[in-house]
């Protein structure tokens, strides 16, 4: 039998990659640029649609178009409704594009996006009917509020947030998800 003393056994080698091991290793600074692209894509997306709910902008309905779809489409007090998800979708997005509180940024757009999908549940997957936008800009929310920002980001500068933890963005989206669900059960 081989011997278990340390004179006998050989070294270990972690397996952790060597910052000089060349190609095989992920830049920290690619890593961070690819998350800051899609803050600033999803979140921008949001942000404008959230002022087309509020404002009227980018051929949007304003709170009374966006209301009466909401009326529509089974939630009460369709105005209201119209208020929050702009709010929501506006105030969601450009967090998430500055990466500011990103974990809770990326709930509330995930939680506005659930209700999207429950609206556009039935239509197939693919547009013109389809979700798959919607699924989409859920994923990418629930993913940057798992992830964290990255290293470009408000949150870098915030004591609180500045070391993103897995356990934080978990806990968001079962915030989104628990708010999303509670706002589906009042529509009829």
């Amino acid at each position: 039998m081989p011997s278990s003393s340390p004179s006998t056994t050989a070294p270990t080698t972690s397996t952790r990659p060597n910052r000089a091991s060349g190609p095989t290793e992920t830049s920290p600074h690619a890593y961070d640029a690819g998350l800051l692209l899609l803050r600033l894509v999803l979140g921008l997306t949001m942000a404008a649609h959230g002022s087309q709910k509020l404002f009227g902008w980018f051929g949007g309905g304003g709170i009374d178009g966006t209301g009466q779809f909401f009326t529509a489409s089974g939630y009460p007090a369709g105005n209201a409704m119209a208020v929050v998800a702009g709010l929501t979708e506006t105030a969601g997005g450009l967090a998430l594009a500055i990466g500011l509180l990103t974990p809770l940024a990326g709930a509330a757009v995930l939680g506005t996006m659930v209700n999207a999908i429950a609206v556009t549940w039935g239509g197939g997957f693919f547009l013109p009917k389809g979700n798959e936008y919607e699924l989409l800009l859920t994923a990418g929310a629930a993913a940057l509020a798992l992830t964290g920002p990255g290293r470009y980001a408000v949150d870098r500068f915030l004591p609180v947030v500045r070391a993103h933890r897995l356990a934080y963005g978990a806990a968001a989206v079962v915030v989104g998800l628990v708010t999303a669900g509670a706002i589906l059960l009042l529509r009829k």
